[in-house]
C-alpha cells in the first residue's frame, strides 16, 4: 500500500471511486461531492496553496483518498478534509485511517489550528472513526464548500 500525492493521471480513476461510493450509501445527489465538477478535476483543484490531497494505491489500483483544502469562509487557521473515501473492499483494513493521519499531519505541517468536515449519516462507520480522532459535532456547516445537501458538521482541534 502506497500513500501519495495525487497525480493529473489520476483524476478519472479516483473521480469514479468516490462516485461509486455515493452510489453505494444512496447520497447520489444534488448538493454533494457526487455532482461537483471539481471532482472530476482533483490534481488541479488541489494546486491551490494550503492544500494537498493523498491518494491509496494497492497495485496500481487507486482505493482511497483524503485531502485538506481552504475552503472559502471557514474561521482563521481552519481547512477542511475533504473527499475523504475508501473502496469498499478497502474498508476495515486500516487505509481510511492512514489517509486521515497523513491529512491530519500535513494540516499541521500547513499551520492549520483547527479541521472541519461534512458528511452524512449513512456513512456511519465514518463518522465513528471521526470521532475517534478527536472530531466533534457542531450544529450548523461552516464555509462555502457548496456541499448543501450535507447534513453532519464536524470540528477538530489540531
Amino acid at each position: 500500500m502506497q500513500i501519495r500525492p495525487i497525480k493529473q493521471s489520476d483524476n478519472a480513476e479516483q473521480a469514479e471511486m468516490i462516485r461509486k461510493v455515493f452510489r453505494e450509501f444512496g447520497i447520489d445527489r444534488p448538493g454533494t461531492v457526487y455532482t461537483d465538477p471539481t471532482t472530476d478535476h482533483l490534481f488541479e483543484l488541489f494546486k491551490v496553496p494550503g492544500s494537498v490531497y493523498w491518494v491509496a494505491e494497492e497495485n496500481g489500483e487507486l482505493v482511497g483518498g483524503c485531502g485538506i483544502f481552504p475552503t472559502p469562509g471557514l474561521p482563521e487557521g481552519c481547512a477542511e478534509l475533504v473527499k475523504f473515501y475508501v473502496s469498499s473492499a478497502y474498508r476495515g483494513k486500516g487505509v481510511g485511517k492512514l489517509l486521515m493521519q497523513q491529512s491530519i499531519r500535513s494540516a499541521c505541517e500547513m499551520g492549520y489550528t483547527q479541521l472541519y468536515l461534512e458528511s452524512f449519516p449513512e456513512l456511519e462507520k465514518a463518522v465513528s472513526m471521526y470521532e475517534r480522532e478527536g472530531f466533534r459535532a457542531i450544529n450548523t456547516p461552516l464555509g462555502q464548500s457548496g456541499h448543501t445537501a450535507c447534513t453532519l458538521w464536524m470540528v477538530k482541534k489540531l
